[in-house]
Parts: structure tokens; sequence; C-alpha cells
């Protein structure tokens, strides 16, 4: 199975919160599972972290190579072809930027998106897990 971790979940599967589901813990912690994240999602890190929403006890270089070595998890980058396509995502989408790129590189890779984001566990378009089960 091939898993792109949405940005909440890349970060409460580092930090172990308690808000991912027994379910989802299953699937990234098995060995069969490749897990991805997108450099987007470094991006919302950084803005979080910027704002106050997120409080980290190191500097974000390291909290991105430690989590990424920790959680075994590869970088898939993001294209212009990917970018282009997140705007021409079929049906309905929300215009937020860092989700289509997400959604797009998702789609774009055969990839399954885990998240815990609502208005991306309804949209058809794109395989998802739900990170709260």
């Amino acid at each position: 199975m091939i898993v792109l971790l949405d940005t909440h979940v890349w970060i409460w599967a580092f930090e172990g919160s308690e808000r991912l589901g027994a379910s989802a813990r299953e699937v990234l912690q098995d060995q069969g599972t490749e897990r991805w994240v997108s450099p987007v999602s470094t991006l919302e890190i950084a803005r979080l972290i910027e704002g106050g929403g997120l409080v980290i006890n190191c500097t974000l270089a390291e909290w991105v190579e430690k989590s990424l070595g920790d959680l075994r998890v590869k970088s898939q980058e993001v294209s212009h072809e990917i970018a282009m396509k997140a705007y021409q995502l079929p049906g309905s989408f929300h215009r937020d930027p860092a989700d289509r790129q997400i959604v797009s590189t998702a789609i774009f890779h055969d990839m399954i998106l885990m998240t815990a984001d609502e208005r991306i566990l309804q949209y058809a378009s794109v395989k998802t897990i739900d990170a709260c089960l």
C-alpha cells in the first residue's frame, strides 16, 4: 500500500498524537506500507510554526529530518504537472492551494491519502484513509 500523509497526519504520527486512530496507526506501522509526504506539507508546517499554531522543540529542518527518518517516510516532490493539475481536479473541490497540491499528488501517483479532513474524505476523486479511525 502506498500512502500519502496529509500534513496533520504527519505531525500526529511523529508527535504520537491520540488523534491518530488505531486503524490508521496499524497502516502506518505495517512494514508493507510505503509512507510519503509532500514538500507542500513542510510549507504548511512552517506556516503553523510561524503563526504560533504549532510549537516544536528544535528547528524545522531538524524536525523534518528526524520525522522523515523515524517514520520511514519519503518525500514525493511536486512537479509542474502536479501543480497544474491541482486546479484541474475533477468535480467540485475547495480552494485551499495546499490541499489541492496534496490531493493532486495523491491522484497523480495513485496513492491513498491519509487524512482527517472531512472535505477531502468526502471528495470521491481521491482514495483516502480516515486518520481518525
